[in-house]
């Protein structure tokens, strides 16, 4: 058995989700997956059901749901999942391969070797190593993660990343039923609640590749969620709205 789960939500990604799964298992570390599928007419999750039956059963899950709900929500039901199960460290990572498998090992080094509570797999700590993004998305980004850090005060440059793992404890402390938001705001908002509640937070350079196959997700009202959002955030910390779960309680997907 395993301590790490890497958490993969997926719509229409059948060109990448099995290259994807394969690089993940041939790590020298052992980690399993969860595919969250949210209905994906292309075929997602019958290849992932697929590589379940035929070789990965056991170290391969997948939970659908029905629509396309939102890049959040997935990734709370995913947390919950994991919760609700033995795992001690819990991933983020896109389907696309924009995050490379090779560097898990060293998102869980951070925590379990270095003893942070999360680590960000971030584009911009030594620099903007972002691969062939069109540079007005690249200036968007950068600036979008300026701005949050003044908004908020948090001290992490890639503050929208999405290539993260977080030590069990986070996530039960975390109240995830009041985490709001969908989209990059998602991200920022689970960087600055793990903030506020003290634990700590470090960020490991990676190299983000912009996505070979498959069509990108993002658009314009993910941007407007994150720019107003990051206000309302700091505005429930001042209010001390941000606060731990006050007592366990079971934990429903």
């Amino acid at each position: 058995m395993t301590d790490s789960l890497v958490i993969i939500p997926t719509y229409n990604e059948k060109e990448n989700i099995e290259q994807v799964i394969r690089a993940v298992f041939s790590l020298e570390k052992s980690f399993h997956i969860l595919v969250i599928d949210d209905g994906s007419p292309d075929g997602t999750a019958a290849i992932v059901q697929q590589l379940i039956a035929d070789t990965y059963g056991g170290r391969l899950f997948l939970e659908e749901r029905t629509g396309k709900l939102g890049l959040g929500t997935a990734y709370i039901h995913g947390f919950k999942w994991a919760l609700q199960r033995s795992y001690d460290y819990i991933f983020e990572m896109d389907a696309d391969f924009s995050h490379n498998p090779d560097d898990l090992p060293r998102l869980y080094a951070a925590c379990h070797n270095e003893g942070y509570d999360v680590a960000v797999g971030s584009r911009y700590v030594t620099g903007v190593n972002v691969v062939n993004w069109p540079m007005g998305r690249v200036l968007m980004s950068f600036f979008a993660s300026k701005y949050v850090r003044f908004v908020t005060a948090l001290h992490v440059k890639d503050t929208t990343a999405g290539f993260v793992c977080y030590r069990r404890k986070v996530l039960e402390t975390i109240d995830l039923d009041q985490i709001r938001f969908k989209g990059y705001a998602f991200q920022i908002e689970m960087k600055y609640s793990a903030k506020v509640l003290g634990f700590s937070v470090t960020e490991v350079s990676v190299v983000f590749v912009n996505r070979q196959l498959g069509t990108s997700k993002m658009n314009s009202s993910i941007f407007g969620e994150a720019f107003f959002g990051v206000i309302n955030l700091r505005w429930r910390k001042m209010t001390g709205r941000i606060r731990p779960r006050k007592q366990p309680k079971q934990l429903q997907p």
